[in-house]
């Protein structure tokens, strides 16, 4: 009996996240092709391995048994296309998120590093949308803010914590706070938090503003940096928070201030896929890590410095 590995990452990925819908715009397909290659998987085996009642998806008794040999064949197949490629020396492709947080700056200054690794740098949407990136084999890490997120395809990912930014508030020139040489979190509870995009995305700047009890201004469509700076300027009790090494000109009527007491910081990740890391994935993290030691990204003081819930404990995070 030969397995067809297109039909099985079908399955895997249907297993995963129990929702046909959501399977099929994991791997880029249109749900009836996703449906017809999970028919085909079954008449091979011979059985059914889902069930699907009252719009329910599960997984037979024969589907829970199929899973983990099914997720072993995914991954020798993806080991067994990485050693053809290790000999052609590929670039990593690394897809990186957060655009308006430029990214990009942190992986050029890691990739300057001596001996980092030939790598492609692409766009992905969010962290949801690389990480099933990962998971179809199209890339070989993801750049990023992480955060978890519940979808079934986030089991497979491997993460490290590879740098913290601390973050500017930008707000009106005219208001009193803008004179200041620093400002403390909670002195921006009477203005508003203006989102760049959906809050569903924006973990960070929710997690900011439920902790120092913020208002949010409801974000729209993530139309770019300058898109958001006008609606700063035009909001009249509104402010923003960007990365302090973001190159940014703020342009008039606005103005850049130091957060702190505590300072709030930003997380930067690297992720990859835990069972079938690409092999420039080692040489990525060791490039990261010099380029953080070099300019002491990870220091991290909890009396100083304030992390969202989620990345407290992260190991790795050193003393100043």
């Amino acid at each position: 009996m030969d397995l067809d590995l297109a039909q099985v990452r079908a399955f895997v990925a249907t297993a995963e996240l129990l929702h046909f819908g959501r399977a099929a715009q994991s791997l880029s397909i249109t749900q009836q092709g996703l449906s017809k290659r999970i028919a085909r998987l079954e008449g091979v085996l011979g059985t059914p391995l889902f069930e699907r009642a009252r719009g329910q998806v599960r997984l037979t008794a024969a589907g829970e048994r199929f899973l983990e040999p099914a997720r072993t064949a995914l991954a020798a197949g993806a080991a067994a296309v990485d050693a053809v490629r290790q000999d052609r020396h590929h670039p990593i492709r690394v897809d990186v998120w957060g655009h308006l947080f430029e990214p990009l700056r942190t992986v050029r200054e890691a990739l300057d590093a001596h001996g980092a690794p030939s790598v492609e740098v692409g766009p992905g949407r969010d962290l949801p949308g690389v990480a099933a990136a990962l998971q179809r084999g199209e890339i070989g890490a993801g750049f990023g803010r992480f955060h978890p997120f519940d979808d079934g395809v986030a089991r497979a990912l491997a993460h490290r914590l590879v740098r913290l930014e601390p973050v500017d508030a930008v707000i009106a020139a005219g208001h009193p706070l803008a004179a200041a040489d620093r400002i403390r979190p909670r002195d921006l509870a009477d203005l508003r938090l203006v989102l760049p995009a959906a809050a569903g995305r924006l973990d960070f700047l929710g997690a900011f503003a439920r902790q120092f009890g913020v208002p949010v201004l409801p974000g729209e469509a993530n139309l770019g940096l300058e898109h958001l700076l006008e609606r700063v300027r035009s909001s009249g009790d509104g402010f923003t928070l960007l990365p302090a090494e973001l190159p940014l000109d703020p342009g008039p009527g606005l103005a850049v201030v130091p957060l702190a007491d505590p300072t709030p910081l930003y997380a930067w990740s690297l992720i990859w896929h835990r069972d079938r890391p690409d092999p420039g994935v080692a040489g990525l993290l060791r490039a990261f890590a010099e380029a953080g030691r070099r300019r002491r990204w990870l220091e991290y003081r909890p009396g100083r410095d304030w992390l969202p819930e989620a990345e407290h404990g992260i190991e790795g995070l050193s003393a100043p």
